[in-house]
């Protein structure tokens, strides 16, 4: 088991996939070895942006707080709070902050294989 305080792997950093704006990472499963999955929580800052990408395995993006839109393979939709958005493997996906709050963020998917 590993316990991880979100404060101990915050970084604020550009959001990837274009770099749009600014964001605060919290890398909490790049502190647990041997793990099969990668569990982040991102906030987007006013007027950022998760760029377009294609992913390949199943992703999803929880809403904490703050409202955004998400974007799969063309079709938009808007995520508030307690909102999720189930996306598949293949798809161009992106996601960008929108009105005044920042855009709080939990992201998962599984990795390709294990980490050491």
């Amino acid at each position: 088991m590993i316990v991880v305080d979100e404060n101990d792997v915050k970084v604020d950093e550009p959001p990837p996939h274009g770099r749009i704006g600014m964001s605060t990472a919290y890398r909490i499963s790049d502190a647990a070895p041997a793990r099969a999955m990668e569990f982040r929580k991102r906030v987007l800052h006013p007027g950022a942006a998760i760029g377009e990408h294609v992913i390949s395995h199943d992703e999803v993006y929880y809403v904490l707080s703050g409202s955004g839109e998400v974007v799969s393979d063309g079709e938009t939709a808007m995520l508030e709070p307690g909102m999720a958005a189930y996306l598949y493997e293949g798809a161009n996906v992106g996601i960008r902050q929108i009105g005044e709050e920042p855009l709080a963020l939990i992201i998962s998917y599984p990795l390709a294989e294990r980490t050491p």
